[in-house]
């Protein structure tokens, strides 16, 4: 399998930004780490083992990215408002530099995402806000409002960056680019944030926008184990 390390200094973030890309050929998808992960998380624990073979026939092609959580939403050292900033620049980096590699990098216009944990707040983030850029979110164990990092702030770019908070107010255009989007969401039935994602799922279905819900029966889920045995059947 074709493994490439690179970076390059991020204009958005100010800083050198590392991923690493595995294949060749075939449908990109951005893999997001899960909370303050890294870029080479996935391979660490087997995740691109698991989708190897996909790889190697040239069905898809996988960029896994950096994260900045600890810069953004899990930096209680700054004020709110400053952790929504910086997500946004992380926003940029990935819009305006990430696709930009990846469409050129296989040759087409839509890409898919993939995440775990918090990797899936960003999966599902992204998919809702670029629908056509993305066409295909993957999203286990993810959590979809950000209340929590904000210690009782909100503005617009936190509002803009909430899943939960702006989907519910898309009209009838947006909800019909979010409708193209192959949306999954999964995770165990024991999983602490089950009831998470059964509401994200809830809140696509209520808007109209098609969705596969998958809840594990009988397993905790929100672990590499069950992540790793269950990506393959979806990229």
């Amino acid at each position: 399998m074709i493994r490439q390390q690179q970076s390059w200094v991020s204009a958005a973030l100010q800083r050198p930004m590392e991923f690493l890309r595995f294949g060749d050929r075939g449908f990109g998808v951005i893999m997001f780490p899960t909370s303050m992960g890294s870029f080479h998380q996935y391979e660490d624990m087997n995740t691109v083992g698991w989708l190897a073979d996909k790889v190697e026939a040239g069905f898809i092609q996988l960029f896994c990215v950096d994260s900045v959580d600890a810069e953004s939403w899990y930096n209680k050292q700054v004020a709110p408002a400053l952790r929504a900033q910086r997500h946004a620049q992380y926003d940029r980096y990935l819009r305006e530099e990430m696709v930009p590699y990846v469409q050129a990098a296989t040759g087409r216009d839509d890409l898919g995402v993939f995440g775990c944990s918090f990797g899936g707040y960003h999966a599902a983030n992204f998919a809702a806000s670029y629908p056509g850029v993305v066409t295909k979110a993957v999203c286990f164990s993810g959590i979809y409002d950000i209340h929590q990092f904000l210690d009782g702030y909100w503005d617009d770019t936190c509002y803009f960056n909430c899943p939960t908070a702006y989907i519910p107010n898309m009209d009838v255009e947006w909800t019909d680019r979010l409708s193209q989007i192959q949306w999954t969401i999964a995770t165990g039935e024991y999983d602490s944030l089950v009831d998470d994602n059964r509401q994200f799922s809830a809140l696509l279905s209520g808007r109209g926008i098609p969705n596969h819900c998958e809840i594990w029966p009988g397993v905790f889920g929100h672990d590499w184990r069950w992540w790793n045995e269950n990506v393959r059947r979806f990229y």
